[in-house]
């Protein structure tokens, strides 16, 4: 599938926020990040990242998910995203489970550049600025368990295209993995039979299933494909132990599962019940029954009809000599009559019935022991209840209101669910409300309805939900200064006492006829509530950027979220950039980053082919030029270097190249990296 044909909305990700006339207010589409952080992938399908440069940096300005990794975007950007045509990038990620692991092929063509890494280690490296498809196929060994695949793509000039594919290498000569062995082996007796079932392995080579029966082979010669067997054992009421092994598509077979063992059928069903009653419950709310005890039985399944003769549905099964029904209709004459079954599901006949009279006329039980409970983040709460198993009868249903006694009208306050058993067969259930205003006092009352539209008596309480909906203030003193190491803002400290944290928004003024401006947010920052200052990291090439600061309190109320004004400022970045153009072609694939060591701008980049050394050049911005940092006579002939002498509060820029034996000097590789100012 090529990207034109994915994506279908541009810039469907931006963030927009309207400006009034005395500030601004969030419009109606939502912010990028949140976007791009909903999309969630299924197992074995990429999450693919589109970026405006070829260096990832920044916030994607789409995400998407692919079954496979085969595209060509021609000459153009990829449709549906504002990309520029050249130098774009797009990265594709996946974790999942490789069972066993073992030897695995990675085969990838690109033009231009692509990159494969396997748990953040490069596989494959063919990163320049091509004039046609490159092609790598790899071998790698997987270890067991899950990995993360990683492949990037450049788009440096011109025609650009892509495409990338793993496969297990399955020949019995190259694979000598054994898979791992079956887990979650279960078994059921059903008649006859006994059924398994177990957990689908992970091997991307499965070949299939063996079924293994007291250590013998039952499941033929041919492999399982399914986790799944039924077996026939013979019928003598015996225990087999199964156990099961997995087998690749080069003849490797698994250990053997652990087993899980099965009693055959015992032919036999136990005696017919006798002496059976019916009785009028002592709380007139259904009827009792008891019977004899029989033999074997492990269970008894209740049957009802409404005459002697009549059609006898089952109500209900009780491992007990006894039995209450407590669904029985008011005003009705039932019959009962009651089967036991064995261990091997054997069922005798039913008893002979015994009939029962019509004094029933009862509402449904009424519910015990509601509360209110605040979550462990004392943000929101949950309602629960509970009561005796018997006394449920009905369904389930929540009222709310602001003054009591609570309307039990048509508008139910949550839906509710039966969350556990709590011993002694009694049931909690539970329900939480998504549409109480905060701070505010409700009367809540929940009921059961039968079958018959009768309701029982409403247990009720008060609460107090939590929080408020009160924004914080907008922040104040907002300014902006440009460095050269970022943008540094600064605020008035939030009068909130309740504010959680603020967030930092970067975007640019965008003007509209008829809604005024606009607020085009092109990323943002989290800072925490204990500081009112920050420095938004960038490439200081003098681009103009607005600012904005929006306090978040801890119940998430803030004026962005309300869609209210906000004031904001607008700072043009330092051009720091190098006057002299980088050329192109370079070998040198350069990374420079900010030193761990907290001094310096660390430099590293890969062994570059007759290479015998490098030189590493500085932008000097006083002299217009890039000027060496290395000598010949203690030339530098490994991979990384560290520039000691980096001035920290502003920017550097780099370039190294690639020395060969008759002295020629390969074009440059580029990098630049930020360091903030030196700290006491």
């Amino acid at each position: 599938m090529h990207a034109q044909k994915r994506i279908t909305t541009a810039r469907a990700a931006a963030l927009a926020l309207s400006v009034a006339a005395a500030g601004l207010a969030l419009p109606a589409t939502a912010a990028h990040a949140a976007a791009t952080a909903s999309v969630t992938c299924g197992t074995g399908v990429w999450k693919a990242a589109y970026y405006a440069n070829t260096t990832f940096a920044g916030t994607a300005k789409k995400t998407a998910c692919d079954t496979a990794i085969s595209e060509n975007y021609g000459s153009g950007d990829p449709a549906g995203v504002t990309l520029p045509k050249d130098n774009f990038g797009v990265r594709w990620t996946l974790t999942r489970d490789f069972g066993s692991g073992g030897p695995f092929s990675f085969a990838a063509s690109a033009q231009d550049g692509i990159r494969v890494y396997l748990d953040g280690t490069r596989k494959i490296s063919l990163w320049k600025d091509y004039t046609s498809t490159q092609k790598k196929t790899v071998n790698v060994t997987i270890p067991k368990g899950k990995h993360t695949l990683r492949v990037d793509f450049a788009a440096f000039k011109g025609k650009a295209n892509v495409a990338f594919a793993y496969a297990p290498r399955t020949s019995a000569s190259v694979d000598k993995v054994k898979p791992l062995a079956p887990t979650a082996l279960k078994g059921t007796v059903s008649g006859y039979t006994s059924q398994l079932t177990w957990a689908k392995n992970a091997e991307l080579d499965l070949a299939g299933y063996r079924v293994y029966r007291n250590g013998g082979l039952i499941s033929g010669s041919s492999l399982l494909a399914k986790p799944a067997y039924t077996d026939t054992p013979p019928a003598t009421g015996a225990k087999y132990a199964y156990t099961v092994t997995a087998v690749d598509k080069a003849g490797n077979a698994s250990a053997k599962s652990a087993a899980v063992t099965l009693a055959s059928i015992d032919k036999a069903a136990p005696a017919v019940p006798t002496g059976l009653t019916v009785a009028v419950s002592a709380d007139g709310k259904g009827y009792d029954l008891a019977w004899t005890s029989v033999t074997d039985a492990t269970k008894y399944a209740v049957y009802r009809a409404t005459s002697a003769t009549g059609t006898y549905s089952s109500i209900g099964t009780t491992a007990a000599a006894s039995y209450t029904d407590t669904k029985a209709a008011e005003k009705t004459t039932y019959y009962y009559a009651v089967a036991a079954t064995d261990a091997a599901a054997n069922t005798s006949a039913k008893s002979v019935p015994v009939g029962a009279g019509t004094a029933l006329t009862v509402l449904p039980a009424t519910i015990q022991n509601v509360t209110a409970t605040l979550t462990n983040d004392e943000t929101w709460f949950t309602l629960t209840w509970s009561m005796p198993a018997a006394d449920w009868t009905g369904e389930m249903k929540v009222y709310a209101s602001k003054t009591s006694p609570v309307p039990l009208d048509s508008n139910e306050w949550c839906t509710p669910y039966r969350e556990s058993d709590l011993g002694a067969a009694v049931a909690k259930f539970s329900c939480t409300p998504n549409s109480a205003s905060r701070g505010a006092t409700y009367y809540i009352a929940v009921v059961q309805v039968d079958d018959d539209g009768d309701v029982s008596l409403p247990a009720e309480i008060s609460f107090t939900t939590p929080g408020d909906e009160v924004a914080p203030a907008a922040v104040t003193g907002l300014t902006a200064e440009a460095t050269g190491y970022g943008i540094a803002l600064d605020w008035d400290d939030s009068p909130d006492s309740d504010l959680q944290r603020y967030v930092v928004y970067r975007g640019t003024i965008v003007e509209d006829d008829e809604d005024g401006a606009h607020f085009i947010t092109e990323g943002y920052q989290y800072v925490s509530g204990t500081t009112s200052e920050f420095v938004y990291r960038l490439e200081q090439d003098g681009e103009t950027w607005s600012f904005l600061v929006d306090a978040v309190d801890v119940w998430g109320n803030s004026l962005v979220a309300q869609r209210k004004p906000i004031p904001y400022v607008t700072v043009t970045e330092l051009n720091l950039t190098p006057t002299v153009e980088t050329p192109s072609g370079s070998p040198v694939d350069l990374d420079a980053t900010a030193a761990s060591s907290g001094t310096g701008v660390d430099l590293d980049w890969y062994p570059v082919t007759d290479a015998v050394s490098y030189r590493v050049y500085r932008w000097n911005p006083g002299t217009a030029a890039y000027e060496r940092l290395t000598t010949d006579p203690d030339p530098l002939t490994g991979t990384a270097w560290t520039d000691t002498t980096a001035a920290s509060g502003t920017t550097h820029y780099y370039w190294v190249t690639a020395v060969y034996a008759d002295g020629t000097e390969s074009a440059p590789g580029a990098d630049y990296a930020i360091l903030a100012p030196a700290t006491d």
